[in-house]
């Protein structure tokens, strides 16, 4: 007789449910990497923006050419902080989430263990049966004697 695991099924969800809420997992810190990278790029606009400012500054140039490099990186530093926030909004979703891949993979690992506990148990008594088997073959043998 095979090993059987009457919890199969069972596994097989939990199992499920872990691979989902990795997915999800990944799908925040990919989102906050792409975030990121937005920043970045807003902080070096912003930077290119101020020394195109300061270099401005130096020659006479229109009010409004002046006006035009203020407003862009004022808008440059409104959308940074907007992606901060957003960037922050997405940490607390991936510390959340973390909690709960964290909860569905030891859901997922007790079953795990469960099972090689069952299996484990399975075949120490197919050996002990098969000892005994032969334990009693060589006793019927011997009275045979």
């Amino acid at each position: 007789m095979a090993f059987r695991f009457s919890l199969a099924s069972v596994l097989r969800v939990r199992e499920s449910i872990e691979q989902r809420e990795e997915r999800a997992l990944q799908r925040i810190q990919l989102e906050m990497a792409r975030v990121l990278r937005q920043i970045e790029e807003l902080s070096a606009e912003i930077a290119r923006a101020h020394d195109a400012q300061e270099e401005a500054l130096r020659q006479p140039i229109p009010a409004g050419y002046l006006h035009t490099l203020l407003w862009e990186a004022q808008a440059a530093v409104a959308q940074r902080k907007a992606l901060l926030s957003t960037l922050q909004a997405l940490e607390q979703q991936r510390d959340k989430q973390m909690k709960e891949y964290q909860v569905a993979h030891r859901n997922h690992e007790t079953l795990i263990s469960m099972k090689r506990d069952q299996r484990n148990a399975y075949e120490l008594e197919q050996v002990r049966t098969q000892q005994k088997s032969l334990d009693d073959l060589f006793v019927a043998r011997r009275h045979r004697i």
